[in-house]
């Protein structure tokens, strides 16, 4: 009895709160509307407080704080949604935008082409799409190797064989694929720096070398930690260290 009431409860509180954030959201689309910014984003923060991700959500936050003349924070926003759906031409529109209206103009490097052929098939299907293919591929394998054991013609035979040898590298591919997809959605590795004018440390000391300055807005990666301080990578390749106040993880 006790579990079925704390399923019921469960169930209930649950309901309850998708239906806040879906009457938070429609309160928060009219504030936007309204040209009425800070308090659409307080309504869009108080959803993703409650715990709700989404590429449509991240986009209207990060529309709001740019129409506020805060580009760290667009940024943020809008790099979250990308990082739910690479593909959302409208996510990529406005980041685009808001990235041109920062100081640092970096050129990355470039990337060798298989990493990019890769990165281009991991982000052309979404994660639940690629596992999926996963789960029909796999499906498929195990059909083949039922005709393969339980087929007296050759020829069905070598057909069951390769066929399953297919639908299993297929799976695999899939299953790292989709793999991938979430590690990218889940490896907290880019950040933004929301401090106006960072100057870049040697080491992770005060009283190191500068190195180089940035600004914020710009995204990093971050590749090392000791403390409060962080190592930090530019697009350009460049390194240094950074303190933890200096910027948010993506």
């Amino acid at each position: 009895m006790k579990k079925s009431l704390i399923l019921i409860f469960l169930f209930a509180a649950t309901y309850l709160i998708a239906n806040d954030n879906l009457l938070l959201m429609e309160q928060a689309n009219k504030y936007y509307d309204g040209s009425e910014y800070a308090a659409a984003v307080e309504t869009y923060e108080t959803i993703v407080s409650n715990g709700l991700e989404s590429a449509d959500l991240y986009f209207n936050l990060g529309n709001a704080y740019f129409k506020l003349n805060n580009l760290p924070m667009a940024i943020f926003n809008y790099e979250k949604a990308r990082k739910i759906n690479p593909h959302d031409d409208d996510v990529l529109h406005n980041l685009q935008i808001a990235n041109s209206r920062i100081i640092d103009k970096i050129e990355p490097l470039p990337q060798f082409f298989l990493f990019q052929w890769w990165d281009i098939l991991v982000k052309s299907r979404s994660m639940e799409q690629w596992g999926r293919i996963s789960i029909i591929a796999f499906i498929s394998f195990l059909v083949m190797a039922l005709i393969f054991l339980l087929a007296r013609i050759v020829w069905l035979k070598k057909t069951g064989f390769w066929s399953g040898m297919v639908f299993l590298a297929f799976f695999i591919l899939s299953l790292t694929l989709a793999n991938q997809h979430y590690q990218s959605i889940h490896n907290r590795t880019e950040a933004i720096i929301f401090t106006p004018t960072v100057t870049v440390k040697s080491s992770p000391r005060e009283n190191s070398t500068d190195i180089f300055i940035i600004h914020e807005g710009i995204k990093v990666q971050i590749t090392n930690q000791l403390g409060e301080w962080y190592e930090i990578k530019i697009p350009d390749g460049s390194k240094g260290w950074i303190l933890e106040k200096d910027f948010r993880k993506i």
